[in-house]
């Protein structure tokens, strides 16, 4: 793409042909929703996925983040391309993955790919935030950690509280799109 505008608006119409659908759904929060963001297609397309990194990566490159990573499964997908692309940008960002529950097994461990993450200042990408628990659940185990909290990113921001959790818990918060802009598209 040849700029963020472009990028934006490609990723939109991405977005809105794999990952938007209308249809009674139970969210992760519990919550209950007449739409659904299932971001794992527009993960997984080539086009999308470079997209995601091109435009989560302008926005932690704002940050003084050294590290990105993210609560499993949503994070996942979106942080090798990221940790790629940082590369080529000249600013490597080595990548990393917090279990909902540490292994039974083998090194037991909570954080996955880094050995250590403390004194480090971390990027937290989601795929989807309602109200922000998921991705405060890793936000809680760096703090634990040790780690620095520079960014929490998501793909998508439905609108239901995350944005204000994350205010109050004085963490940075952004997002690229939001609900209401496939709402009302």
């Amino acid at each position: 793409m040849t700029n963020a505008t472009d990028a934006r608006a490609r990723l939109f119409e991405i977005v809105k042909t794999k990952s938007f659908v209308r249809g009674h759904v139970v969210l992760a929060s519990g919550k209950e929703s007449d739409h659904y963001f299932d971001m794992k297609p527009t993960m997984f397309d080539p086009e999308g996925a470079d997209l995601l990194a091109e435009l989560i990566y302008a926005e932690i490159a704002e940050t003084d983040a050294d590290i990105v990573g993210g609560l499993e499964m949503g994070a996942v997908p979106l942080i090798t391309p990221i940790s790629i692309l940082s590369r080529h940008a000249g600013r490597p960002l080595p990548g990393f993955f917090v279990r909902k529950t540490v292994k039974d097994h083998g090194t037991k461990k909570l954080v996955e790919g880094l050995s250590d993450v403390k004194g480090r200042r971390v990027a937290i990408v989601e795929d989807v935030t309602t109200t922000g628990g998921s991705a405060m659940k890793a936000v809680e185990a760096l703090k634990a950690a040790g780690a620095t909290i520079a960014l929490v990113i998501s793909i998508l921001d439905r609108e239901e509280g995350a944005e204000k959790l994350y205010a109050e818990a004085g963490i940075p918060f952004a997002s690229l799109f939001k609900a209401s802009e496939f709402l009302s598209a």
